[in-house]
């Protein structure tokens, strides 16, 4: 049963911890929208795909974001407590550290749950789903909107340029169209206004064209036939549309379950066994790293006495992000065939794992330990002598000269 103090400790992870997370895929997620919204413009398709694309990039950027949001949110936490003596007057009372981590682990297990669905089958469909979005967009499958002002094909007879568009490109003004047929017979119209409408032809569209001229030529006419009209109906066919590949054309589109047949599969071949299985605990491992979350950040949340340092959150950032680029470098190693893909990517996790445990060992069994004591000194010397010669040069710029 939860104690007072363990709604109180959820409650000061749980800011902190909703906070980074918020802040993380805000941050990635409106760096990578502005290429979208480019990537979009360029290829002329409808700005509302750009939020299902970030829709699909969420999964992944929660794959590495929720471990981080995990161990900050603890860590903010517990340094908090050990900044105001807080930790001291628990620890007082009998509450160590064993106890303390109920709350932590409580979070942990149920955000593993989460990260589990996300990287081992949420993010696979949404990766795919993200490239499927990129092609339909770069093939025209979306109803690429018409360009203002420049001059678009449609198919490879027929030209289209419009000087104004509304209603989502649906009725345009000023409209030229040239088209041609294999015969040699060309027809150039111009019009005031122009609608697309849509026809039983999935494959043909139509553009119903008002107050405007048609120009007719053909080999055998002595001279083009030039037509006025209020309304002429002009049918648009529609260029084929090739059809997306089927999901699985890279490891990182397989689920968890399809890895593991494909890693065992005696049909594929060798390369494909090793990309397979290399993904797997790749995964695999990203996951099982949150249980030593917990440890690293109260390890590196308390500062030695009479110190306000901020080095443990600089270097806990730094841990797991150098950790996350050799779990990178191990896949593409096992991927290749150079080492078992179990051995290169389990043992930096069990080195790791010793070094965090050693740590939180040192911090809470230890007496007066601290696993960082030697690098708080070194950093507290190298702030106080950059700041001795911030102050030096702001008082040599003070002196006039003679």
């Amino acid at each position: 049963m939860a104690t007072l103090t363990d709604r109180y400790l959820a409650k000061l992870i749980f800011v902190p911890l909703v906070g980074t997370l918020v802040l993380a895929a805000m941050l990635l997620l409106l760096e990578k929208m502005l290429r979208l919204f480019d990537f979009v413009v360029s290829e002329g398709g409808p700005v509302d795909v750009v939020w299902k694309m970030l829709a699909n990039l969420v999964p992944e950027y929660m794959g590495l974001g929720i471990p981080i949001g995990l161990l900050l949110g603890i860590l903010i936490a517990f340094r908090r407590l050990a900044l105001s003596s807080e930790l001291d007057s628990l620890r007082a009372v009998g509450l160590g550290f064993g106890r303390l981590m109920r709350v932590p682990y409580a979070y942990t297990l149920a955000l593993m749950a989460i990260n589990l669905a996300i990287v081992g089958f949420i993010q696979p469909k949404a990766r795919y789903a993200y490239e499927e979005l990129r092609f339909e967009l770069q093939s025209g499958a979306l109803g690429a909107s018409i360009k203002v002002g420049e001059f678009t094909n449609l198919g490879k007879r027929m030209t289209l340029r419009v000087d104004r568009s509304e209603d989502k490109g649906r009725i345009v003004h000023g409209v030229f169209v040239r088209a041609e047929s294999k015969g040699g017979k060309t027809l150039a119209v111009s019009a005031g206004h122009g609608t697309f409408l849509a026809t039983d032809d999935p494959d043909t569209i139509l553009l119903r064209l008002t107050d405007g001229r048609l120009v007719h030529n053909a080999p055998n006419y002595k001279a083009p036939r030039v037509l006025s009209f209020t309304t002429h109906d002009l049918p648009i066919d529609l260029p084929a549309i090739a059809s997306f590949r089927g999901r699985g054309d890279g490891n990182d589109e397989l689920t968890l379950p399809e890895l593991v047949r494909l890693g065992s599969s005696d049909r594929a071949p060798e390369t494909l066994r090793d990309k397979a299985r290399a993904n797997f605990h790749f995964r695999l491992v990203e996951v099982v790293m949150m249980l030593l979350m917990p440890l690293l950040a109260v390890a590196l949340a308390v500062p030695p006495k009479r110190s306000t340092s901020g080095l443990g959150i600089f270097l806990s950032i730094v841990m797991v992000v150098t950790y996350h680029k050799i779990n990178q470098y191990a896949e593409q190693m096992g991927a290749q065939g150079r080492i078992d893909p179990a051995i290169a990517l389990w043992t930096p996790f069990l080195l790791f794992a010793a070094l965090i445990v050693w740590m939180y060992w040192t911090l809470a069994h230890k007496p007066g330990g601290q696993p960082i004591g030697a690098l708080e000194r070194v950093f507290a010397k190298t702030s106080k002598s950059i700041g001795r010669l911030f102050r030096l040069g702001r008082r040599r710029a003070a002196v006039p000269a003679e």
